[in-house]
């Protein structure tokens, strides 16, 4: 009970008219990034944020959050009219989306896209609410050494669940942990990797300046260089007919969307799966259990809902640890994280108690913005389908411009403009070859409560090393991340095995 009248106070914040306003904004620009093909949720809140310091810090986040509900939901648009995933989340849907586009059934591919969407939110807002109370108790227990410990595991995940190659991984990762050095030390206040003495080092490496470069420019320079300016819009055209047929087609479908929620939840919550992972995990599960499994990649709604449940119960599920525990579960709560922190809001137990307001304001801010994204998303459909066609060349400037005035405009220094340059070459370069950009970001954003809890540990127990393994949470998860970091070496050494072992004929 306590729980509800924490949320019903929460929502007399949500429910202000400026916060309602924020939301659908939000909303509306989500959709319309999550729809560009090249852009996705990380860009768009990388690209929004620094022009969020217009706005107090509660609205700040509840804006970012809702840009990041609306991507999610408006990355299916593309993959069902152009065949082409919005964002990497959104690629299971391409599968059977296109396919029922290609055979008149746009509308409804979209229809099933949006419901099943908010089919998702809705089981994993309702999840996150009955866990984050709990989850943020047992987390008034860490103390730096179990801060550290989680820290570990949390990079560790990324080494061995992470889809990524195991050595690029832990090259971004550790390049992210040296880049988070940049400026003075923490304790000595001595200055340290000040590259060319050049004195905006100084003050260290935002993690804004950063993300605005490897996800901003870079991801633009990638996107005018891959863009096919051959592909063809399929137009889409909604009823009432067609949403009512649709949504009684979907009824049917229960099964297949909570199993879906429930998976994207979960696994949303892990730092190195997220939603992609998750999608893809329920549209496997969604075919093995079909009637007519031959029927997928062919146009079967099925194909459509199971992953779009999924992947926006895995956006919400990934918002859990980043408010509990302080370690994001996405790249893109990675960056809400790190506005947080600039905004002088430190994510973990303490803000249940210190801010509930604004704690609740957000977990209610979902239940609206996953009401407005559902809505805005289908009465939209026809101006998706305008946006789509307009050429990659316009669409890459205005990103660029913003990602300039978004770089320029929190510190008004050309220092950090020009770091954001050299960040999206880099970011560019990155990803041609192939290098995860996730690890890096997440790296730049903990490194700093890494150290700073990694110090604080050896000072207070006199350098000794061990007491990371003597307590029993941070022992626990020192195991853990051992294990995640030598899974890689166990599947390499049984897939040796397994290659040398001579086939015996009988």
């Amino acid at each position: 009970m306590e729980t509800l009248g924490l949320l019903l106070d929460g929502f007399s914040t949500s429910l202000s008219l400026f916060n309602i306003m924020i939301v659908v904004a939000g909303v509306t620009a989500g959709l319309f990034i999550g729809a560009m093909p090249g852009l996705g949720s990380v860009n768009g809140v990388a690209i929004v944020l620094p022009l969020t310091f217009l706005v107090p810090p509660e609205s700040a986040i509840i804006l970012l959050a809702a840009i990041y509900y609306g991507a999610m939901y408006g990355g299916a648009v593309s993959s069902i009219l152009l065949g082409i995933p919005g964002a990497s989340t959104a690629v299971a849907t391409t599968f059977d989306g296109r396919p029922m586009a290609q055979q008149g059934k746009a509308g409804l591919a979209l229809i099933t896209s949006a419901v099943a969407s908010f089919v998702g939110g809705t089981v994993s807002v309702i999840l996150f609410t009955v866990f984050a109370v709990p989850l943020a108790d047992v987390a008034l227990a860490f103390g730096p050494a179990e801060e550290f410990a989680l820290v570990l595991l949390a990079f560790t995940t990324f080494v061995g669940l992470g889809n990524d190659n195991v050595y690029k991984t832990m090259v971004m990762i550790m390049l992210g942990l040296v880049l988070s050095t940049v400026g003075l030390d923490l304790i000595s206040g001595q200055p340290r990797l000040i590259f060319f003495d050049l004195p905006g080092f100084y003050s260290g490496i935002s993690f804004l300046v950063l993300a605005i470069g490897v996800y901003g420019v870079g991801e633009v320079l990638y996107t005018i260089e891959t863009s096919n300016k051959n592909t063809e819009v399929t137009n889409a055209r909604i009823t009432f007919a067609e949403l009512g047929a649709g949504l009684r087609e979907l009824v049917k479908l229960w099964k297949t969307m909570t199993l879906g929620s429930l998976i994207g939840f979960f696994v949303g919550m892990l730092p190195a799966a997220g939603a992609t992972p998750a999608s893809l995990m329920a549209y496997g599960m969604a075919k093995s259990s079909s009637k007519k499994p031959e029927s997928f990649g062919k146009g079967n709604i099925e194909g459509v809902a199971a992953p779009e449940t999924a992947n926006n119960a895995a956006s919400t599920g990934s918002l859990l640890p980043m408010l509990t525990l302080g370690i994001p579960g996405s790249p893109t709560t990675a960056l809400l994280l790190g506005g947080m922190v600039i905004w002088g809001l430190v994510p973990g137990p303490m803000l249940f108690i210190e801010q509930p307001d604004f704690v609740w304001g957000l977990i209610s801010s979902l239940y609206t913005a996953n009401f407005a994204s559902v809505i805005i998303n289908i009465a939209l459909i026809p101006l998706f389908v305008w946006a789509l066609r307009m050429p990659t060349t316009v669409l890459c400037a205005l990103v660029l411009v913003l990602c300039i005035i978004g770089g320029f405009a929190p510190s008004q220094k050309m220092h950090d403009v020009w770091l954001i340059v050299a960040f999206g070459g880099a970011g560019y370069i990155l990803r041609k070859a192939d290098y995860p950009l996730a690890p890096l970001v997440l790296a730049i954003v903990l490194g700093p409560l890494m150290e700073k809890s990694f110090r604080q540990t050896l000072i207070a127990e006199q350098g000794n090393i061990f007491a990371f393994f003597e307590r029993p949470l941070s022992g626990t998860f020192m195991c853990l991340a051992l294990l995640f970091f030598l899974l890689p070496l166990i599947k390499y050494a049984r897939q040796s095995r397994l290659k040398h072992t001579p086939i015996t004929s009988s």
